[in-house]
C-alpha cells in the first residue's frame, strides 16, 4: 500500500499547483486592470487640463466683442474655476459636464454673432475646444469600459475570494451625481445679434 500515500501526496501537490497558478493570474489579471483604470484616468486629466488651459483664451478672444453676452462669459469661466484635478472622481466628472454645457451654452451664442464667429482666433479656438470636448468624451468611455472590467472582474470568482486579502476596491464610474445632471441656468441678457 505505499503506492496510496504517494498518489495523495501527488494529488495534492498538483491541486496546490493548480491553486497558486490561479491565484497567480488572477493577481496579475487584476493588477493590470488596475493599471489599465489608472492610465485610463491619467489620460482624462490630459485633456481635462488642455481644456482648462483653453478656455481663457476662448473668453478673452471674443470678451470685447460679445460683451452684452457677459452672463454666458461668466458662467464658462466659473465652471473653469471650479476645475480642481485634486477632487474625487465624481467630482470631477461633474464638474466636466457642467464645464462641458457651459461651453455649449458660448458655442450657440458664438453662432448667433457672424462677426464673431468669422473670426480666425475664435474659429481655432473653437474648433480646438471641440476637439478637446471630444476627446474627453471618447477617453471617458474608454475609462468607464476600464472601470467596469476592473469592478467586474474583481467581484468573480476566483478574484472575489481574494479581493478582501489584497484591498481590490470597486472604482468610481465617471459620471455626474444625479443633483448635478442638472442643465445649467445659463441665461443670455442683452441686446440680440447685429449681423
Amino acid at each position: 500500500m505505499p503506492v496510496l500515500p504517494a498518489l495523495l501526496a501527488f494529488a495534492f501537490g498538483l491541486a496546490l499547483v493548480l491553486v497558486l497558478a490561479v491565484g497567480l493570474v488572477t493577481y496579475n489579471s487584476v493588477v493590470a486592470l488596475q493599471k489599465r483604470v489608472d492610465k485610463a484616468w491619467a489620460n482624462i486629466e490630459v485633456a481635462l487640463r488642455q481644456r482648462h488651459d483653453e478656455l481663457p483664451n476662448l473668453v478673452e478672444a471674443v470678451r470685447g466683442i460679445m460683451s452684452f453676452e457677459r452672463a454666458v462669459l461668466e458662467e464658462v469661466t466659473r465652471r473653469r474655476a471650479a476645475y480642481a484635478p485634486a477632487d474625487p472622481v465624481t467630482r470631477q466628472a461633474a464638474t466636466s459636464d457642467a464645464t462641458s454645457e457651459a461651453i455649449r451654452s458660448l458655442f450657440a451664442v458664438v453662432e448667433r454673432y457672424p462677426a464673431v464667429r468669422s473670426q480666425e482666433n475664435v474659429k481655432a479656438l473653437q474648433d480646438e475646444i471641440e476637439r478637446l470636448e471630444t476627446l474627453i468624451a471618447g477617453r471617458r468611455e474608454f475609462y468607464n469600459d476600464s472601470v467596469y472590467l476592473h469592478n467586474a472582474t474583481i467581484r468573480q470568482a476566483p478574484a472575489v475570494f481574494m479581493a478582501g486579502l489584497f484591498s481590490w476596491r470597486p472604482r468610481v464610474f465617471f459620471e455626474a451625481a444625479p443633483d448635478e445632471r442638472e442643465r445649467p441656468d445659463v441665461s443670455v441678457s442683452g441686446a440680440g445679434p447685429t449681423g
